[in-house]
């Protein structure tokens, strides 16, 4: 089977699933945390699949990495105002 196959199988599972949890939205009622947990978890695998296709539709050579540029230019001092140094405490008191 190919990657696409793969994922046309993948995504008529999760259809059935997301009719099962309709017919069970149906039954059990709307509310009650549970039955939105599985909703959301549903709907969340519908998304993450649309994702993996578009993912795969992309060729190997052609998929880059975003890359981030981070400047060499020390940091802006006003960013640290009002902070605690990490295992010292805060500047204008004394660590235990």
């Amino acid at each position: 089977m190919s990657v696409q196959d793969d994922l046309t199988t993948v995504q008529r599972c999760l259809d059935d699933l997301a009719r099962s949890v309709g017919r069970l939205e149906q039954q059990l009622g709307p509310g009650g945390l549970e039955m939105r947990r599985v909703r959301t978890d549903a709907d969340h695998l519908r998304e993450s699949v649309a994702l993996l296709r578009e993912s795969a539709a992309t060729p190997a050579g052609q998929r880059r990495p975003e890359l981030v540029t981070i400047p060499d230019t020390p940091y802006d001092d006003s960013l640290w105002i009002d902070t605690d140094d990490e295992g010292l405490g805060a500047r204008d008191r004394r660590a235990p």
